[in-house]
């Protein structure tokens, strides 16, 4: 696969600022920087930005995740190695990515299973990294942005 373009966040440096001004502000609000990370992680594989999920791999690491759950977000429903608010925060994540594929694009059951365990300002932190991180699987998937190829 070949990068068709360089990353438009570097084409339009303000556009770039902004994009990363708007993640760092969700940094700030109690949610753990794992969960966080998690959170991207799931996002990027959802919409199969490989740049991301690279990327959100090693920045997860940083931040003391282990191989054994970075293996297993993918399957976060069927293994152990979640916490209650982690698996709130990953539905909401996937449902928020995925808002064709069912009528109700996040269920009552999901938003209130995460607003069990945060508060509204972690939930608009959590809403705000999940829409961020689908601006940039799509800017990074659509011109085929490859892994390893952080330019930015």
């Amino acid at each position: 696969m070949e990068q068709r373009m360089p990353n438009p966040a570097t084409l339009i440096p303000d556009a770039g600022k902004a994009l990363y001004a708007l993640a760092k502000s969700t940094r700030s609000t109690g949610v753990p920087a794992t969960t966080m990370e998690l959170v991207h992680l799931r996002v990027s594989q959802v919409n199969g930005c490989s740049l991301c999920v690279d990327a959100g791999v090693k920045t997860a690491k940083k931040t003391g995740e282990t191989d054994e759950r970075l293996h297993t977000v993918a399957a976060w429903r069927e293994t152990p190695y979640f916490t209650e608010p982690e698996r709130a925060a990953l539905a909401l994540a996937e449902a928020a990515t995925r808002l064709a594929d069912r009528p109700d694009p996040v269920p009552d059951d999901v938003w209130a299973a995460a607003a069990e365990h945060y508060t509204h300002e972690q939930l608009a932190a959590l809403v705000i990294w999940i829409a961020t991180t689908n601006a940039f699987n799509r800017l990074n998937a659509t011109t085929r942005q490859l892994a390893g190829s952080v330019t930015w």
